[in-house]
């Protein structure tokens, strides 16, 4: 028998879209197959998975759907005469999983509702699953997700891919999202726990239904070979007590060659036929390090040119941030801690854990220990994660023994 819960998260997508396609109303749609999905999983593993588990659940939801349009009395004209059209069947090859994530991005939302939005109508999770790995209450992620239909149903969104070059910058959106959703899996940004492996699979499930809707897409080609890479170094990255290991003292032979191998196949592919991007860039850093059999092996050079090449053409703080460590690799610590003086006047980074964290291990590898273990500890208060804070706490106690 099939994994019921994942089959759940990969129909999802597509009965709602085919629902949203016929009957318009994303928020109501989006409720009816939350609701179908509930029914899904009581059912499905004692009677067993339908034959058609799409068909049963488009089925359920439209249903759902008719009866909460029968029930308001004072909708148009056109609803009612919709609620009483028996359900169409779900249309056998469509796809729309990408209309439907350029519509969870829909620029009317903030960030943080884009992407709740993106796990629960696209990702297929649950109202609980979401505030779970978000660590927030479940009533506040029901109120988020609520308003963020709202917002979308406000903003006219319409259910069809945007013209260029608005589809451009929307896929930029949606590509963004579906980073951050990853990066909060890989290290979470609060709580007892290091990493959320739900929340990294499901970004690179994700990942990869783009990536097969747009094979010639670069940038996507890009992201999911980031994520790839990023994610083959995961069981290496904790220990036994979920304690933070950082790369250079990881078992290397724990890495997942697989994913390595996949990753840096896309990557050298879109390199040598895509135009240039940030992931694609991001993801070819990874691939050396990939490439690095110890530590002590990694072309830090090569590293430090490809951050130069993307400081150059995709500035931010967290860029200068990981090339000061490249450049200090090569040319010493003075002179990554020089390149961290552009980020002291940087408000998005002056009161951000990893900036006085890189400091410290800079001054520690200059030999300025008293210095390093202040910064050491100051980055420790500044960060929510638990084992990033014992991390750096260790850091300090160590160079204070």
């Amino acid at each position: 028998m099939p994994d019921v819960e994942d089959l759940l998260r990969r129909e999802a997508p597509r009965v709602l879209a085919a629902l949203v396609r016929r009957y318009g109303r994303f928020d109501a749609c989006e409720d009816a197959v939350q609701e179908a999905l509930v029914a899904a999983a009581l059912q499905w593993r004692d009677r067993g998975v339908p034959e058609s588990p799409g068909g049963w659940l488009f089925t359920v939801a439209a249903r759902r759907l008719t009866d909460t349009v029968r029930s308001e009395q004072a909708r148009r004209r056109r609803e009612e005469h919709v609620a009483a059209e028996p359900p169409a069947p779900l249309p056998p090859d469509e796809d729309d999983t990408l209309t439907l994530l350029i519509l969870c991005c829909h620029p009317a939302l903030s960030p943080a509702s884009q992407v709740a939005l993106t796990l629960r109508a696209v990702g297929g999770l649950t109202t609980a699953q979401i505030a779970h790995a978000f660590l927030v209450p479940e009533a506040t992620m029901a109120q988020r997700i609520s308003r963020a239909k709202q917002s979308i149903r406000a903003a006219g969104a319409s259910f069809e891919l945007p013209p260029e070059p608005e589809r451009a910058e929307r896929m930029r959106v949606v590509l963004h999202v579906l980073y951050l959703i990853f990066n909060e899996g890989y290290t979470a940004t609060s709580g007892a726990d290091l990493q959320r492996p739900d929340l990294t699979a499901e970004a690179i499930r994700l990942t990869r239904d783009v990536h097969r809707l747009l094979p010639d897409d670069g940038e996507v080609a890009g992201l999911l070979a980031l994520m790839l890479l990023t994610d083959a170094r995961r069981v290496a990255r904790a220990g036994p007590r979920g304690e933070l290991i950082p790369l250079a003292d990881q078992d290397r032979s724990l890495w997942n060659r697989a994913a390595i191998a996949e990753g840096t196949a896309l990557v050298t592919d879109a390199l040598s036929r895509a135009p240039l991007g940030p992931y694609q860039l991001q993801a070819a850093i990874a691939a050396v390090h990939a490439e690095a059999q110890r530590a002590e092996d990694t072309d830090w050079p090569q590293i430090a040119k490809l951050y130069e090449l993307l400081a150059a053409t995709w500035p931010s703080p967290v860029v200068t941030l990981n090339q000061a460590v490249a450049v200090a690799m090569v040319d010493g610590p003075r002179a990554g801690l020089a390149m961290l003086e552009a980020l002291d006047d940087d408000d998005r980074m002056t009161e951000h854990h990893r900036l006085g964290a890189v400091r410290a291990h800079l001054l520690e590898m200059a030999g300025d220990t008293d210095a390093a273990r202040a910064g050491y500890r100051a980055a420790a208060r500044r960060t929510a994660s638990v084992p990033e804070q014992r991390y750096l706490e260790g850091r300090a106690a160590r160079l204070a023994g």
